[in-house]
């Protein structure tokens, strides 16, 4: 990067505010994904001022700038593809104000997921949308990606929450979109259409985020079965009952076999598993719910149901599902698990359809996939595990993973439920939005005209998405 670009940014915001160095350009080249390509600076941001600033920069020089909050995503979302800037938010991580009359909080791009959940729960309430990633992940990048997960069936994802956001355009303009009242009906909803931008809009700088009153009392339920389609059926049952539980969480052969081999069995054996949570005010409404659900779940056949308010078994169920992307890289020496399938959602009762057809698809191109997820609202995960530096592997994988989301837009599904597009589902989430296209572009083109803001990703990918990986592939690198 031209070193009078570097010196406007030095003016902006301080020496200690950037970073050209190697080993931090290297460092922010990567999020969570199989994606990696290093930018020409980082630039770290403590209030939104500064970030218009930094963008009438980078208008004025045609440099692209891709939005990143902690790089947790698993899509690509936040790599720099185009190179250019890395606009970091982390410094920006004040809750601002909490009104607990008018059920809002006040929050920087950059508060940790985490951190905000403790700050509220001071007051009794709480923001529900529980990622995965809860301990690093930043508001500003779980709302570009409209994030959520296993509570999002009863409570919601983050778009649920958003009631008005601040962010700069990409010609550095500020602009507050949304309010702070709990109706809103005032024309076009720009704090919605951020929601699920992925940073190609604008840059989120400030969030406004309805609360909900945090549950009493919660309990829950592992129900073993001897295949994952029994265990599809019985979570489509539950909500069929009609019973909406906090989260219902569903997990293959595959997924458990990796999970006890690596972390040492803290799962029944057994071919597929569903762990259910119940929450409310009370014991009683509770204690009614988890039993209505084990009932369920022995009519259904199950093998095994184990209610319980154990905190402690709830906590290491909880940890094991959470641990199987991680486990899944233990099942085979010199494999690694990698996100290429990864967050497709169909409706509750097409679970069992997909969950068979994705085992059949893995079958036909020799690759093991684990199915796993918060299936309670059809929100499934698939992660497949190769040798990383193989070739015919990867091609394999790509194959199995277009057949996969085939499978969910037949079943009129989604091809991302919660971990948004980026790179990795840009081809298919173009066939599903087929019709919509040249609407996406013309607003893309309406906010970001010299096309600098995440460039490249979602509806502008051309191709195969093998390429610009994190692994030593040579063909793919």
């Amino acid at each position: 990067m031209d070193q009078k670009i570097i010196d406007q940014i030095e003016a902006v915001v301080g020496k200690d505010g950037y970073s050209v160095e190697p080993a931090v350009l290297y460092t922010y080249g990567f999020d969570a994904s199989i994606f990696h390509r290093t930018p020409d600076i980082v630039v770290q941001p403590r209030t939104t001022e500064q970030v218009s600033e930094i963008m009438k920069i980078a208008y004025a020089n045609k440099i692209p700038v891709t939005p990143r909050g902690a790089g947790t995503g698993l899509c690509g979302s936040a790599v720099p593809i185009k190179g250019g800037i890395v606009m970091a938010m982390q410094r920006m991580n004040h809750v601002k104000k909490v009104s607990v009359a008018d059920l809002w909080v006040d929050v920087e791009a950059g508060v940790v997921y985490n951190d905000l959940n403790e700050e509220l729960a001071k007051y009794g309430f709480f923001f529900p949308p529980s990622p995965g990633s809860a301990e690093a992940c930043q508001i500003g990048g779980m709302v570009a990606n409209n994030a959520s997960g296993m509570r999002a069936v009863k409570y919601g994802a983050t778009r649920d929450f958003v009631m008005g956001l601040t962010f700069v355009k990409a010609d550095g303009e500020i602009v507050r979109c949304g309010t702070r009242t709990i109706k809103d009906s005032s024309g076009y909803q720009l704090a919605r259409l951020m929601c699920g931008s992925e940073g190609t809009l604008g840059v989120i700088t400030e969030v406004t985020l309805k609360l909900t009153t945090k549950p009493k009392k919660s309990a829950s339920c592992l129900c073993c079965f001897a295949d994952v389609e029994k265990a599809g059926e019985c979570i489509s049952a539950i909500i069929a009952k009609p019973l909406i539980p906090a989260s219902c969480e569903l997990m293959d052969s595959v997924s458990i076999n990796a999970v006890n081999k690596a972390r040492g069995n803290p799962l029944p054996d057994c071919g597929a598993l569903c762990i259910v949570e119940c929450d409310g005010e009370t014991d009683e409404v509770v204690d009614r719910d988890i039993a209505i659900v084990a009932e369920i779940a022995k009519g259904l056949g199950a093998i095994e149901v184990i209610p319980t308010k154990d905190k402690d078994l709830i906590a290491k169920w909880t940890d094991a599902r959470k641990s199987v992307m991680t486990s899944l890289s233990a099942l085979k020496p010199g494999c690694s698990s990698v996100s290429l399938a990864d967050d497709m959602g169909v409706s509750v009762s097409q679970v069992p359809k997909a969950v068979k057809a994705f085992q059949e698809i893995a079958e036909r191109y020799n690759v093991t996939i684990a199915t796993y997820g918060h299936a309670s609202d059809g929100n499934l995960h698939t992660k497949m595990v190769i040798d990383p530096t193989d070739k015919d592997e990867w091609d394999r994988g790509v194959k199995a993973v277009d057949e996969i989301f085939d499978v969910c837009i037949e079943l009129g599904g989604t091809v991302t439920g919660e971990h948004g597009v980026g790179i990795s589902k840009a081809p298919n989430f173009q066939k599903e939005r087929a019709s919509e296209l040249s609407s996406i572009r013309a607003i893309k083109k309406a906010m970001d005209p010299e096309n600098i803001l995440n460039p490249g990703k979602l509806e502008q990918w051309e191709g195969s998405i093998l390429g610009h990986l994190r692994y030593p592939c040579p063909e793919y690198m």
